[in-house]
């Protein structure tokens, strides 16, 4: 095994979460195609992923009542993915002048600096950089 390639993120509508990833965070969106469930149902195939990263972010829109309790509480409340910036202070500035929700101020932890924010769906993220 070489890497992680993808990990889905259950999201209320394709095209707003497509907006927040790539116009908001600024990630590249590296496939949008049709496709189809595993009973033959139209939907599409969306990958985002972070500027020169492997591992993208298959962008799953809920198909269902049980998909659709999970936007949002992927991980019950607790951060469940962790953003990595070379630059934090830039990052978070611009992040927060696009609208990012964050749900906790900036501080500084022994693995350097840290602030929770909220993807599109709903989602804790930790936005993290050097010390």
């Amino acid at each position: 095994m070489s890497h992680v390639e993808l990990v889905a993120i259950v999201v209320d509508d394709y095209d707003t979460a497509i907006h927040f990833f790539v116009e908001t965070l600024g990630f590249e969106l590296v496939q949008d195609s049709p496709a189809f469930t595993n009973d033959g149902r139209p939907k599409r195939w969306v990958v985002v992923r972070p500027a020169g990263a492997q591992t993208g972010f298959l962008l799953a829109q809920a198909d269902g009542e049980a998909q659709q309790a999970v936007v949002g509480h992927q991980f019950a409340g607790r951060v469940g993915f962790f953003l990595r910036v070379d630059d934090f202070e830039a990052a978070y500035r611009r992040m927060a002048d696009a609208g990012v929700t964050f749900v906790t101020t900036p501080r500084t932890e022994p693995y350097g600096r840290l602030a929770v924010f909220l993807d599109v769906a709903g989602n804790r993220w930790d936005l993290l950089g050097p010390g």
